[in-house]
Parts: C-alpha cells; structure tokens; sequence
C-alpha cells in the first residue's frame, strides 16, 4: 500500500503518475503544434496570455497551457527534469498525492504569471506555456523535505545540494532571460516554486520525524 513517504522500488515499466505525465504532454505537444500549424490564431485556445483571461475569460488556459510547450527543446528540456525530478516526488509522496501536488503547482504558477503581469504590462499579452511551473513546485518541495539531495545543473559537472540547487536554478534562469533577451516565464517558475516551499513546510510540521528520515536517507 502506496503512502506518504513510503520509499519503494518500481517495476522498470510501470506506469505511474509521472510517466502519464509525460505521455500527455508528448501527446499534446504533437496535438497543440498540428493545431497552431494550421490554425494559427488557435494559440490563443491553448496558451496561457493574462489578457485573454481577463478580457474573454478562457479560463481552461490555465490547465492546457500545462500541457503546451514552445519548441521541441522546451520540450525535451522539461521532460528530462520531470524524469529525475518528478518520478522521485512520486516515491515520496504516493501517485495520488503526486499528481494532485504537480496540477496545483501548475494551476498556482499560472494564475501567479496573471496577477503579476498587472505590474508589468509588457506580459499582458505575453504567451505562457510549459510544465515548468510545476516543475518549480516539485522543485520548491524537494528543498524543504530532501534539502541535502544532491542533484546536477544545467553546466555545472558537479552535483550540488538541493538547498543551493533549487535557488540557483531560478537565478540562473532569471540571468538567461535577461541577458540573452529569452522569453522565459520567470514569474510562473517562482509562483511554482512558492507553491512547493509552502507544502514542504506544511508536511515537515505535519510528519516531522518522517522528514528527518528522508533527509537522513538523502543526506
């Protein structure tokens, strides 16, 4: 029986909540691509853009933008972080809770992409998509409850706590999209991760003596 914190090993094929994941967002990112090939104007059905929340209320945008990615490489990029990332939350928390975590992370770094384009205009009618914001929250949890967890950053050869890992991935981020001039969604990512560093510090409270074994077992 699967449940909270409960560490167990995995059939190499099963299908868990994570590997459904990725199936839906390969799927709908072939789906959403054919859609906007032929349809140009169909982004604005798909993608997450604070104006048309506002304006038409295409509140479903919150959850298909999740599943949309803006290239092949945005793509392959978030998929390989949800591989590592995502099937180790899993084994943490249990498919249900995991999955529940993982939409409302989702939900919560797209309506915080919204409230804060109202500060700056210039992401008004700016396009959000991607499972980054989720991403962020899997992230965020991870510093709370396995902060000695080791893990690699994009360019760096050498493994760094998640303590250290999970700030710098945003700065590093934030660095990319100013200085190269990149359309990032930096505010989804932060809004994400929040959500994650709020429920990591609500199940450490919650199953505190449960949170020092992972972080012993991590350590």
């Amino acid at each position: 029986m699967e449940g909270f914190y409960k560490i167990k090993k995995r059939k190499l094929f099963h299908l868990n909540a994570n590997f459904l994941l990725i199936l839906i967002n390969l799927f709908c990112f072939i789906l959403f691509s054919a859609l906007i090939y032929f349809i140009p104007n169909f982004i604005d059905y798909i993608a997450l853009k604070p104006a048309n929340i506002i304006s038409k209320f295409y509140l479903w945008t919150f959850i298909t933008s999740m599943f949309m990615h803006g290239g092949f490489f945005h793509l392959l990029a978030n998929m390989i972080s949800l591989i590592f990332v995502g099937n180790l939350t899993e084994r943490i928390l249990g498919r249900k809770r995991f999955l529940t975590f993982y939409l409302i992370s989702g939900l919560f770094a797209g309506l915080f992409f919204v409230l804060i384009s109202f500060f700056f205009p210039a992401d008004f009618n700016n396009y959000a998509v991607g499972a980054s914001g989720a991403l962020f929250g899997l992230v965020g949890l991870l510093m709370i409850i396995t902060p000695n967890l080791s893990v690699y950053l994009m360019f760096i050869p050498i493994p760094i706590k998640m303590k250290f890992a999970a700030p710098a991935m945003l700065i590093l981020l934030w660095l990319i999209s100013w200085l190269g001039n990149v359309p990032i969604g930096n505010t989804a990512h932060l809004g994400g991760f929040i959500v994650g560093l709020c429920y990591g510090i609500y199940l450490k409270k919650k199953y505190k003596h449960k949170t020092e074994y992972l972080n012993k077992y991590f350590n």
